[in-house]
């Protein structure tokens, strides 16, 4: 296979930049780089794109595309082209069963080997999805509801403001990522393809063919919520079970202390004990109780750092103008951003979760606490743009030295932030914020933002209040440290008048549920911690892609 990098294209407005659109236009770019004709071509497809905006408001498309070709010797081609940019590649492509040592897994009999994933977010998700399409039969049980009963849960919250504590934007079928931006990229290398495979998994059921090589993908909730129904459709279709509005309240263990079943209780209130052969713990971060059962079960656990802080907001035309050298750019859409910083006492200080056009959603799950993330539809329309700007904490910040203490610490800072505005979102101009911690440091030239026709915007009541008063003065002073720095790189970000709600205390677990090389717990034999509430990702992309990986360490543990 023939790979072509660095292929740049001008923008230009009145283009189409759809997949289908850009393989053909990159056939005809592809055929005068190579020196060949257009009938040579078996194949093209996109492998990434970025758009380099370091001369804006010139823009630029930066794609590599990837083609199969026929006649010639693919090596004789290249080398007869001399570009630099141009090579010969292995294709790669995700194998589930070469990650699983020395099984010939066609004489194994998979149906009988009970497996049960607690949690049907990202991580749980693809675990039970790759374990059912290889043949074993996986329980999934998710204490939340359905998507479609848990979007209507949702939309009452934000509407009247009445919690559910069971089924809410972190319980629930897709876990907490159902109701976010739905973004995509990760940090994690793929080596293996993990990542590549869960790709697929998500354009097979429904998500844009775009998300395949975009530098910065995102599905957008309202996509999002179609493909996990369809995926877990899926799972069902291969012979997997799914239980929905069904919590795992208790492990059932042996003398020994190996896992042998779970309890799980039902709508109904009814509890049951399932037995099991291994399970998969895909919990997500939120859920507190099930790692305080955790810690009565004496399950290897650590404290681990986290960040905290609050949601902010400013005209999407703002960052637009920063990132695109213009308000509004046809055919780009909403602007992003990344802003990392480190403060003079040594807090990093950071953007997360960015949500262009997007919205600051109340996302409590506990009642007397409120917590907020950031969401936006795949079209990212929205007036505003918003990110998490959260400060790094560490076991030392958390007032304990009970492997809980950082739940307890996010526990305080959610109750300060509910009683602020009685769980409504509380919200305050940046200028009072800052005023309110005793920073003097003058703030723009001018003003960018006018605050007559910007207002929060957000799923769930806000009102404005004093937010200063959430955090500690340490990680408030580090917050507005951020923000000036933040002000220097783009300009207006800290206005008098950019929006400061909170309170973002769910950045990632508090904790890590220890595991071996195997992928399983260091404390109960058979329990695989997955994901982000084990403290092994940080985003959907990372969390299906530990899923995928734990699928292939309990397939090697039941069949060893």
């Amino acid at each position: 296979m023939i790979r072509i990098n660095q292929i740049k294209i001008q923008h230009d407005e009145n283009m189409d930049y759809s997949t289908k659109a850009m393989v053909e236009f990159l056939k005809k770019k592809a055929c005068r780089i190579l020196k060949i004709q257009e009938i040579n071509i078996e194949s093209l497809s996109i492998v990434k794109h970025s758009l380099d905006a370091r001369k804006k408001p010139e823009l630029y498309h930066i794609y590599t595309i990837d083609l199969k070709v026929n006649g010639k010797p693919e090596e004789k081609i290249v080398k007869a082209c001399r570009d630099k940019n141009v090579s010969v590649v292995s294709e790669k492509k995700y194998d589930f069963w070469s990650h699983v040592p020395g099984i010939v897994h066609k004489e194994k009999d998979l149906s009988d080997k009970r497996i049960i994933i607690i949690g049907c977010g990202p991580a749980g998700l693809f675990c039970g999805y790759e374990l059912a399409k290889q043949g074993f039969k996986p329980l999934i049980l998710e204490r939340g509801a359905d998507v479609d009963k848990r979007s209507e849960i949702v939309d009452k919250f934000w509407a009247t403001g009445e919690l559910d504590e069971t089924t809410n934007v972190q319980f629930g079928e897709g876990g907490a990522g159902t109701f976010s931006d739905g973004k995509l990229n990760t940090m994690v290398k793929d080596k293996e393809c993990r990542g590549m495979e869960a790709l697929d998994i998500f354009t097979d059921h429904g998500a844009p063919e775009q998300i395949k090589y975009e530098a910065k993908p995102h599905i957008g909730t309202d996509i999002l919520k179609s493909v996990v129904k369809n995926i877990r459709e899926d799972i069902k279709s291969y012979g997997g079970e799914v239980y929905f509005e069904t919590k795992v309240t208790e492990l059932v263990l042996s003398e020994n202390g190996s896992l042998k079943g779970v309890i799980a209780e039902g709508a109904d209130g009814n509890k049951k004990q399932i037995d099991c052969d291994v399970a998969v713990l895909a919990i997500g971060h939120s859920a507190r109780d099930t790692f305080y059962m955790l810690k009565d079960k004496n399950a290897d656990m650590q404290p681990k750092p986290f960040a905290v802080g609050f949601r902010v907001e400013h005209p999407q035309s703002l960052i637009n103008m920063s990132q695109y050298g213009s308000e509004h750019v046809k055919g780009l859409g909403a602007a992003p951003y990344k802003l990392v910083t480190t403060t003079e006492s040594g807090r990093g200080v950071y953007s997360f979760c960015m949500c262009p056009g997007g919205y600051v959603v109340n996302a409590s799950s506990e009642k007397g606490r409120l917590a907020v993330n950031g969401m936006s539809y795949s079209g990212r329309d929205g007036k505003n743009a918003n990110s998490a700007i959260i400060i790094t904490v560490d076991p030392q910040d958390f007032g304990g030295s009970d492997v809980l203490s950082g739940v307890e610490f996010q526990r305080r800072l959610e109750e300060n932030a509910y009683k602020l505005a009685g769980g409504r979102i509380p919200a305050e101009y940046y200028g009072d914020f800052k005023k309110a911690c005793g920073n003097a440091e003058k703030g723009p030239d001018k003003n960018y933002i006018d605050a007559e026709s910007f207002n929060p915007q957000t799923k769930g009541e806000y009102e404005f209040a004093d937010v200063h008063t959430i955090l500690p003065d340490e990680l408030n002073k580090a917050f507005v440290e951020g923000m000036e720095n933040f002000g220097r790189m783009i300009r207006g970000y800290n206005d008098d008048h950019a929006l400061v709600l909170g309170v973002e205390s769910r950045t990632s677990s508090p904790v890590r549920i220890t595991r071996n090389d195997k992928g399983e717990s260091t404390g109960i034999e058979g329990l695989f911690p997955c994901g982000e509430g084990a403290g092994y990702a940080g985003g959907i992309m990372s969390a299906a892609m530990d899923g995928i990986r734990s699928a292939e360490w309990v397939a090697e543990k039941l069949l060893t």
